[in-house]
């Protein structure tokens, strides 16, 4: 199956505490389907200090995998969420909003 959802694509949380919110993908792991969305999803991690690697301790507060089922892709246009379909052009395949036909930007 081809990948719908790419890094810096804009997305919109559909599930979850942080539903309505709006990020952009940093990270992605396509072997068991989580991304990580920029400012979504905070979690807090107490961290011991480590000398050795000038690691300093306290709680750090970190951005928190979501599995891709529970994002969309994120029209600017039109201001909603959106479907993207697949289309080839002299033999490359582009992705595209399903409800305006625009292409997306890599």
């Amino acid at each position: 199956m081809a990948a719908k959802i790419h890094l810096n694509d804009v997305v919109i949380i559909l599930t979850g505490r942080d539903k309505g919110k709006i990020g952009i993908v940093k990270k992605i792991y396509r072997s068991n389907n989580m991304l990580i969305v920029q400012g979504i999803n905070m979690v807090k991690k107490h961290q011991k200090a480590i000398p050795e690697r000038q690691q300093i301790g306290g709680i750090i507060v970190k951005e928190s995998p979501i599995h891709i089922s529970n994002v969309s892709i994120f029209n600017q246009k039109t201001n909603k969420m959106d479907k993207i379909e697949f289309f080839w052009v002299s033999g490359k395949k582009i992705r595209r909003y399903k409800s305006t036909h625009e292409e997306l930007l890599k």
